[in-house]
């Protein structure tokens, strides 16, 4: 029997085990930050109630049930005994508050991400099909002022005003991505690493670089977007590996 079948009574339990899960493979892949990173997934209507990571706990042994409920709207959360990480408060809380289109956000400072955006120029071209994926879907952000405190977290989430754009290259930081539903958001997180450390690499070979046209990189960037359950099946392989494992994320 699979481990995610195990259902306690605790509420938006599917969505517990599928952030849960996104939790436990960003660590495999070594795309976390010891334990200041921070996931959310909305509950709400309006998204301003949401599931997010306890405060300083390791993304490898995250499960389902461990994840706590935050309310954007409730300064009183941070006093209570399940507080949130302070920064955790500020960028997902601004966030949630502020971009109803941001169900799910995914915030990580991965190796190659963070580099892209500690160079002076911090946008991805479309140098291969991975980087066409966020041709005219990413920001840039080139304000960083120290950490996500509130008024720090306010002016990182009013970046997001285009729906399009589902990735913020956060300067000298890391990077944001947010999606629907976690599926969608971590398949985003994962190709957006993969494109980062693509272009790095391409970079370093001091070669000049063959960027994809501006129709040929839309015309891709369309394409992937609607490509049918691709990120779905990858959440799904995820659990079906972890679940082969014996691994307790989903309890």
């Amino acid at each position: 029997m699979s481990v995610t079948s195990l259902k306690p009574n605790i509420e938006h339990w599917q969505e517990r085990v599928d952030l849960a899960a996104a939790f436990r493979w960003t660590a495999r892949l070594n795309m976390h930050e010891a334990v200041a990173n921070h996931f959310s997934l909305s509950i709400n209507e309006d998204g301003t109630r949401f599931l997010m990571n306890p405060n300083q706990m390791h993304f490898a042994r995250i499960r389902a049930s461990d994840l706590i409920v935050v309310d954007a709207n409730d300064p009183e959360t941070l006093e209570g005994p399940d507080a949130p990480d302070p920064t955790a408060w500020g960028l997902h809380g601004g966030l949630h508050r502020h971009c109803a289109h941001a169900r799910c956000a995914m915030h990580v400072h991965s190796t190659h991400a963070t580099v892209l955006a500690s160079l002076a120029d911090s946008r991805l071209p479309p140098i291969d099909q991975n980087g066409a994926m966020f041709y005219g879907r990413h920001v840039v952000d080139e304000g960083y002022g120290g950490l996500a405190f509130e008024d720090e977290g306010e002016r990182c989430a009013r970046l997001f005003h285009d729906p399009k754009q589902k990735v913020m290259i956060m300067g000298n930081h890391g990077v944001m991505v947010i999606g629907d539903t976690v599926a969608d958001t971590f398949n985003r997180l994962y190709y957006f690493e993969r494109a980062a450390e693509n272009y790095i690499r391409a970079l370093q070979t001091g070669r000049s670089l063959r960027v994809l046209s501006h129709e040929v990189a839309a015309k891709t960037a369309e394409e992937i977007e609607s490509y049918p359950e691709q990120a779905d099946r990858h959440l799904s392989e995820i659990k079906a590996l972890l679940d082969a494992e014996g691994s307790d994320y989903a309890s």
